[in-house]
């Protein structure tokens, strides 16, 4: 298999150590990625830094077309990219997966390359004109997850070359492959040192947090992660933009109708096999149509093929790691014990892989930690509510707070509800429909600072006031 090689200063860098990167689907070494030191992490930090000197200065409409010039790369590379996503991540080409990912790849890099942040002036009178100037920050550090890896390192990436900064990305260890080919079909097209790639476990993420040659870290990943990264940045004062994990709610109002809502809600819930931080993970429906929502989401499930995600056929594929099934099987198996009805699913599927299939928990409430806790997989507990000033209670009775939705033919009354729920996203009649023009993020322990449209180019700015 090939051993990838660093990014660093528009060069390959071949490094001693590798490790390597297994496909959850059967357990094959797919690809070896290098194992980064804290020097090639130093000297990724000084190429960016020399990158930017000319970079921040680089016209706005340059900088535009050389985002769209990476859309193309990455469109011209999509069924290339897709494969080797699937191969070490384990979600399908099919469906909502691979291919998906990489349409949602050039299709945010499109998006934010149109985007602009004209000068704002706040006042122009006889006392004097006041402008307010966006500049670049400097270094970024982005630090990237393995759920969806190439759309996010997009989603780090592209606003923040678009507004001047250069980058140093750290992927997940568990999926860096695609996006060190990402990163060098970047460099195809960028000026030398404008975005290095440096790869390897949690040390090297605690160096870049802690790095005086870095000013913003942009993070993608657990709470417990985004607290140490606060934490190790707070010595250097960086900015920080943290999408932390959730545990959305969806309420089903009575008027809802099961059979219509079913596939949304199942979508909602497992797309990704569950494995997307925007995912609905509880859901609260009314005692007068539970059973109803009950059994549509089984007869739903029935039609999902999950397997090897290179089959044609596939359309869920493996939980991505040893960690994660380990987590899904236990949070279910802990519901069984306290009395919840398994639907459908319930055990791991026989055979190689961390295939765990769609889960359904009927009977289950608060206390069970597979409703109090982000399960992150294919497992949904579906919870039984009467009140409808109650269930708004304990959908925000959560420390996190990123989605939410409403399900209900009354549009009104569910926009009511909706601003009731206390998360960054709702939607209504959907779940996790996010959009590269709408801003997004979480409150609470969901992170703060939002990603997409012109709010979240803002994120890789500082302002600068002028007065004359």
């Amino acid at each position: 298999m090939e051993s990838l090689p660093l990014i660093i200063d528009g060069q390959q860098i071949q490094v001693d150590n590798h490790q390597p990167v297994r496909n959850p689907a059967n357990g094959d070494i797919v690809g070896h990625a290098p194992v980064a030191t804290t020097a090639h992490l130093d000297r990724a930090v000084a190429a960016a830094a020399a990158a930017f000197v000319s970079w921040k200065d680089t016209g706005d409409k340059e900088r535009q077309a050389y985002c769209r010039a990476i859309a193309d790369r990455i469109a011209d590379n999509a069924e290339s990219l897709a494969r080797l996503l699937t191969l070490e991540q384990g979600k399908p080409l099919n469906g909502l997966g691979a291919r998906f990912e990489l349409e949602g790849a050039q299709a945010w890099t499109r998006v934010t390359a149109e985007l602009t942040l004209p000068v704002e002036v706040v006042q122009d009178n006889g006392e004097g004109r006041v402008e307010v100037h966006r500049r670049p920050i400097g270094v970024v550090g982005s630090i990237t997850p393995w759920n969806w890896p190439v759309m996010i390192a997009c989603w780090h990436v592209i606003p923040a070359i678009r507004a001047g900064n250069t980058v140093v990305i750290k992927p997940s260890p568990l999926t860096p492959l695609s996006t060190i080919r990402l990163v060098q079909l970047m460099n195809e097209v960028l000026p030398r040192g404008v975005v290095n790639l440096v790869t390897g476990a949690g040390e090297i993420g605690t160096a870049m947090s802690s790095h005086p040659g870095i000013s913003k870290v942009t993070f993608t990943g657990s709470i417990a992660t985004g607290k140490r990264i606060m934490a190790t940045s707070a010595e250097t004062l960086k900015r920080l933009t943290l999408e932390l994990g959730g545990n959305d709610a969806g309420i089903v109002l009575p008027d809802a109708d099961p059979a219509s809502i079913a596939e949304g809600l199942f979508w909602g819930a497992f797309i990704n096999s569950g494995q997307t931080c925007a995912a609905l993970k509880r859901l609260y429906v009314h005692d007068s149509i539970y059973e109803p929502v009950c059994d549509a989401l089984v007869e739903y499930s029935r039609k999902i093929v999950m397997g090897d995600g290179l089959s044609e056929a596939t359309v869920l594929g493996p939980l991505q790691n040893e960690m994660q099934f380990k987590k899904v099987r236990e949070l279910v198996d802990d519901a069984r014990g306290r009395g919840a009805r398994i639907l459908v699913g319930g055990k791991p599927l026989d055979g190689p892989g961390f295939f765990y299939p769609v889960t359904l928990v009927a009977d289950i409430d608060h206390g069970s930690p597979l409703v109090d806790e982000e399960q992150f997989g294919p497992a949904l507990p579906i919870i039984r509510y009467r009140d409808e000033n109650a269930v708004i209670t304990k959908a925000n009775d959560n420390p996190t707070g990123l989605g939410g939705s409403i399900w209900s033919k009354d549009i009104d009354k569910a926009r009511v509800l909706a601003a009731r729920l206390q998360c960054g996203s709702v939607w209504i009649n959907k779940h996790g429909m996010i959009q590269p023009n709408a801003p997004f993020g979480g409150v609470k322990q969901s992170g703060f600072g939002v990603e997409f449209g012109v709010d979240g180019l803002k994120e890789f700015t500082t302002i600068q006031s002028v007065f004359s």
